[in-house]
């Protein structure tokens, strides 16, 4: 078995309370092999939701579109969110997924510099003109179109340690920051703090929570170390 096959989480790692599994993947790595290249990033935001709460999709109820969020951990959840492709996992309980928010490019012996020079090419800006790397996947459509993820080809779908898997790299966050969601409507359980950024991390996701004008204890928490 490669050595990544070892480190890729099993499918229980993710069978587990949305906000638990959305801090717990902070620091992991999400691998796609597209051609002969890893595609990789870091995650550094995550948002968890539940069937439960207005804020999610599965509150809407089941449809065939969203069967993933029913199904158990470790399915893949992708939908469209302002004309890109977004990238969900469930988690424990039916309805309840966590959404990778934004992560930060991932160099190393399986992902090189070649991988990030086609993630580069996937993702220019407006203008056509390459992002800078720490802008590069700073938000959920970002990210999937870095990594050449595409809603019709993975939603549904369990994950496969050929091309697609989250690794564990032995990166844990030394200070994870708690605060509200992003894009949630008005009456809709906006308030609720489910959001977890890398706090090392926090300039380069979709909007620092930390910001000027931002109150700790307020707007954000501090909860502490990671594992």
């Amino acid at each position: 078995m490669p050595d990544h096959a070892r480190r890729a989480l099993p499918d229980t790692f993710f069978n587990r309370d949305a906000q638990t599994l959305a801090r717990d993947l902070l620091g992991k790595v999400v691998r796609h092999k597209v051609g002969e290249l890893w595609l990789s990033a870091r995650i550094i935001e995550t948002e968890a939701y539940y069937l439960e709460e207005k804020g999610s999709h599965a509150s809407l109820g089941y449809t065939e579109k969203r069967k993933a969020l029913f199904l158990d951990g470790g399915h893949i959840y992708m939908y469209y969110a302002r004309g890109g492709d977004s990238l969900n996992f469930s988690a424990g309980g039916p309805g309840n997924a966590v959404l990778i928010k934004s992560a930060y490019p991932w160099v190393d012996a399986l992902s090189d510099e070649n991988s990030l020079a086609q993630m580069l090419l996937n993702n220019p800006d407006a203008s056509g003109n390459i992002r800078p790397p720490e802008r590069l996947c700073a938000g959920q459509t970002l990210l999937c179109k870095a990594l050449g993820l595409k809603v019709p080809m993975w939603d549904a779908k369990r994950f496969d340690h050929e091309q697609i898997f989250v690794d564990d790299v032995g990166q844990h966050p030394a200070q994870i920051i708690q605060t509200t969601r992003l894009g949630i409507p008005a009456g809709r359980d906006e308030q609720l703090m489910y959001r977890f950024v890398d706090a090392a991390y926090a300039r380069f996701c979709t909007r620092n929570p930390i910001r000027r004008g931002q109150v700790e204890g307020r707007d954000y928490f501090i909860i502490g170390q990671g594992n």
